[in-house]
């Protein structure tokens, strides 16, 4: 028999894949990220060091990035009804947003800096705010409406008495139960004809007694925006009736009544959003639902801004923490990956964009962590107006830089940052909210406008904070005399005129600020690149057009 000489076919191998960025997984988010290291240290957290560190570990893993891509991919689901058509008013949540949210908590990332009140208790919080926020920013809306609803919960001590100790619980349960001893908080301002302007709000409050801070009310209408609607109670603003005084008021309305029935909380949709889709955000409808006054009748703006104040702060959080996400998947993509004979990330070209890119993300950071400490409590008078002015005008340039600096950060990736496969086609979608939540540009815009009219001394306190930079810096010394003209012409408009002007003065003193912090914070190489950049003859707000003799190689090490 003659033996066949044939052979099987073999698979045809098409390539090899190689010159792809590993996975950035398995990694220390706080170890790698020196600017936020620092600035904990610097501002008297460093005994929280350890638990950041834990943190740290914690989102840089595998599974939690994991579950962060499945929070985001598999999103929340209504059930109006259950299948034999009781009404139920439910949100289903992946358990991976259950998982994050369970370790946030008990990281306290939403109160511990309430639960322990220190130098640098409020930084400790920012810090690990920011960690989780980074990775998965949808959780960061209810643990951030947790930790801001404290200063409003404490203007009512009874109520305080009754939620304020579920509110500093680490535990968290989804269940919603009259037993449980923790609690998330949400808040609902907004609706349909009014938005921003809470004071056309139409919701009525009924007392079911006489009424008055601390009683029981019923309240009908609705809420244009709902976040978190699986929160266990809500602050919310309603117009109150009756002989204990009238007018837009606060309330805190449960989701479940002390004998353990439901209250009423009819959820009509949830929200189609642009990005942060692990978050629920819904349209509610009120009718006879049980809710206590907090605060005076008529006071609810008064009462409820301490929660805007702290969740502003936050808002500004969470785009520092999106700036370092998009720094960091950048950069690590531009050194393990190749093109026309080096890393990109050598590539002058290159450098010099993330480098850019690098510098935006440490002004926001080392900005946002100096806020943070300024809400200590060993606050003195003059840094509790420093912070008035400051959050808000942070929060205005802050937020509005983000989206910009995301897809900068998203083109470095090429092809592979615009596929949902990788994290910042996520974080493109997500940091527009920042700018719009808690008051959007002109809101903040006027804000700051208000703050100066109403609180001169908030100017004072900001210029005295600034100018501790000055003499450092040319280019620095002559923004912050052109901010003084700024500020002096400001308040001679009038009021139609000081509006027009306003997002211009409040862009100078954002760039004061951050500028100033680099100086005093940041090793000269940075604050030198930014000033440049950023206030300088060529001054470019497109990212890559560093001045010649910026020092990349200094900038990029730090991130």
């Amino acid at each position: 028999m003659t033996q066949s000489t044939h052979t099987t076919p073999q698979p045809h191998v098409t390539h090899t894949v190689f010159n792809q960025s590993s996975p950035r997984v398995d990694v220390n988010e706080f170890e790698l990220n020196t600017v936020l290291a620092e600035a904990v240290t610097r501002h008297d957290a460093g005994w929280a060091s350890d638990e950041l560190r834990e943190i740290g570990a914690l989102v840089g893993t595998e599974q939690f990035q994991h579950d962060a891509h499945l929070a985001n991919t598999i999103t929340p689901e209504l059930h109006t009804f259950d299948r034999w058509g009781h009404r139920i008013d439910e949100v289903e949540y992946h358990p991976s947003y259950h998982r994050i949210i369970s370790a946030s908590i008990a990281h306290g990332a939403h109160t511990r800096c309430w639960a322990d009140p220190q130098p640098g208790s409020h930084v400790a919080r920012a810090a690990a705010f920011y960690l989780f926020g980074q990775v998965e920013p949808g959780h960061a809306c209810p643990v951030s409406m947790t930790h801001a609803v404290i200063p409003s919960l404490e203007l009512q001590p009874d109520v305080a008495a009754q939620w304020v100790p579920k509110a500093l619980s680490r535990s968290y349960s989804p269940d919603l139960s009259a037993d449980k001893t923790s609690a998330i908080f949400g808040m609902s301002m907004t609706e349909k004809q009014g938005g921003s302007d809470v004071r056309a709000n139409t919701t009525v409050a009924t007392p079911i007694g006489a009424g008055g801070p601390g009683a029981e009310y019923l309240l009908t209408g609705h809420k244009w925006f709902c976040s978190a609607p699986m929160s266990d109670a809500f602050l919310v603003l309603a117009q109150a009736q009756g002989a204990a005084g009238e007018g837009l008021s606060c309330f805190l309305l449960p989701r479940v009544l002390p004998d353990g029935t439901r209250n009423v909380f009819k959820i009509q949709r949830l929200k189609n959003k642009l990005g942060n889709k692990s978050n629920a955000s819904s349209e509610i409808e009120l009718d006879g639902t049980v809710a206590v006054m907090v605060g005076e009748p008529g006071r609810g703006v008064r009462t409820i801004i301490e929660m805007v104040s702290q969740t502003r702060l936050d808002c500004l959080l969470g785009s520092a923490a999106g700036m370092r996400q998009s720094v960091a998947e950048a950069v690590w993509h531009a050194r393990h990956r190749a093109a026309f004979g080096a890393t990109l990330a050598d590539q002058p070209a290159m450098t010099a964009v993330l480098a850019d890119l690098a510098l935006e993300s440490e002004a926001a950071t080392v900005t946002a962590m100096r806020l943070a400490r300024a809400h200590d409590e060993d606050a003195d008078d003059q840094e509790r107006a420093f912070r008035r002015l400051a959050v808000a005008v942070a929060k205005y340039w802050i937020c509005k830089r983000g989206p910009h600096h995301s897809y900068e950060a998203l083109e470095c990736l090429g092809g592979n940052g615009y596929t949902e496969d990788f994290p910042l086609a996520m974080r493109y979608r997500e940091q527009p909210v920042m700018a719009v939540w808690e008051g959007s540009g002109n809101v903040i815009a006027l804000d700051v406008l208000r703050a100066m009219t109403r609180e001169p001394e908030s100017v004072a306190a900001f210029d005295a904070e600034v100018a501790l930079a000055r003499g450092v810096n040319t280019t620095l010394d002559a923004h912050l005399d052109r901010l003084r003209d700024q500020l002096g012409e400001l308040a001679r408009l009038d009021a139609s005129s000081a509006q027009r002007r306003a997002r211009t003065v409040v862009e100078s003193m954002a760039l004061a600020l951050e500028a100033s912090l680099l100086v005093r914070f940041s090793p000269s190489a940075v604050s030198d690149a930014f000033i440049a950049a950023r206030l300088g003859e060529e001054r470019n707000f497109e990212y890559g057009a560093l001045p010649v003799a910026a020092d990349l190689d200094t900038i990029l090490a730090r991130h």
